[in-house]
């Protein structure tokens, strides 16, 4: 889903097996989106699937490189996405937000690239995540923009919670 919850085509290359079954991963966000208020510190809370059986052994590699991305500067020619901003949900993760969170839908375009995935990318709880799309949104500025791109290529080569 793109700003204001609009549907778009999120390009990407393949990573995983041909007609999965996404009810691991439905069940899983479900869990990530509901445990994101716990207080509890479980530094294992990771925001994907670290050990998905659904992924090809060249789709971790894809992945934990972050090239299976690429097909999405398409998205940012279209018009779809921005290269910075918040991350695009699927259609069944929103419908698992609470209302606040709801308001990084309507907060920027989504991105390739955001505030959360170079301050701590898979590796921070979603309300965290939802905060840092929230505050890239309201302080948002050409110069926070050029600092995240800055950031991103020692995000994605240093891998850490890239999955």
């Amino acid at each position: 889903l793109g700003q204001f919850g609009k549907p778009f085509n999120f390009l990407k290359f393949r990573s995983m097996c041909v007609n999965n079954d996404d009810t691991i991963h439905r069940e899983y966000i479900k869990r990530f989106i509901a445990d994101g208020c716990s207080q509890a510190s479980d530094t294992s809370s990771t925001y994907k699937l670290t050990a998905d059986p659904r992924v090809t052994p060249i789709g971790r590699f894809l992945r934990k490189t972050s090239l299976d991305e690429l097909p999405q500067f398409l998205n940012v020619l279209k018009g779809d996405m921005s290269l910075v901003g918040p991350r695009p949900p699927v259609p069944y993760e929103a419908e698992c937000y609470r209302v606040w969170h709801r308001t990084r839908l309507l907060a920027a375009k989504p991105g390739i690239t955001g505030l959360w995935q170079v301050a701590g990318r898979s590796r921070v709880k979603f309300d965290d995540m939802v905060r840092m799309d929230l505050k890239y949104a309201t302080s948002w500025s050409l110069w926070l923009d050029i600092k995240i791109l800055l950031q991103t290529p020692h995000a994605v080569f240093s891998g850490n919670g890239a999955h």
